[in-house]
């Protein structure tokens, strides 16, 4: 059985700067709807457990796993988190402000926190830009962490020691497109930039028999 539950959340009342933003200004103010198998939740502590095909939505943002704990504090705050089943990784997908682009990100984990207003993918981390349906942008690293608030990406490579199959696995690794820009034409010319002829009475004169 499928359950589906609305959680309300607190507006953190931070305006973002600039454009584009990481995320849809307006998803902050959605309610959390969680899909899941099964849940169990804890009024005491407050909080609620999800699993099996876990879905989280909350306006254009959307998380996939395999289950799903969702601690909640007494002013309505949450932090979610959110893991993947063995061998697969957390989806997570988000609209950016202003324009036609979408966040697209795995893990092995997620957590995503209400009042910081930040998305955190942990282990295997992965983010692509898409410009409309096109791949535009593409960096992966050991744990990759959005702040919506400050607009600010940041990337961390794996701690030293682990071990990885290919070395550039040890190093953060992006793709970047440039974006287009629109190319800038002169104006049309005018008759009005061109002096007018004007036939002298001398040279008319001059043709008379």
């Amino acid at each position: 059985m499928k359950i589906q539950l609305a959680i309300g959340l607190f507006a953190s009342g931070m305006g973002l700067l600039g454009m584009p933003a990481w995320a849809e200004k307006a998803d902050r103010d959605k309610p959390l709807l969680i899909e899941a198998d099964a849940m169990r939740h804890d009024e005491n502590k407050l909080l609620t457990h999800f699993t099996g095909q876990v879905v989280a939505y909350k306006g254009t943002m959307v998380l996939r796993g395999a289950r799903m704990e969702v601690q909640q504090d007494k002013n309505g705050q949450q932090i979610a988190q959110i893991w993947a089943a063995p061998n697969e990784r957390v989806f997570f997908r988000q609209k950016r402000e202003g324009v036609d682009e979408f966040t697209e990100g795995e893990g092995e984990m997620a957590i995503y926190d209400s009042q910081a207003d930040m998305v955190t993918l942990v282990q295997r981390a992965e983010v692509r830009i898409l410009r409309g349906t096109v791949l535009a942008d593409q960096i992966t690293g050991q744990k990759i962490v959005f702040n919506n608030t400050t607009e600010v990406m940041t990337v961390d490579r794996p701690s030293p020691g682990t071990k990885a199959t290919d070395p550039r696995d040890q190093r953060v690794r992006a793709v970047l497109t440039p974006r287009k820009t629109t190319p800038v034409t002169a104006p049309p010319a005018t008759n009005s930039a061109l002096p007018a002829l004007r036939v002298s009475p001398a040279a008319t004169e001059s043709k008379k028999p």
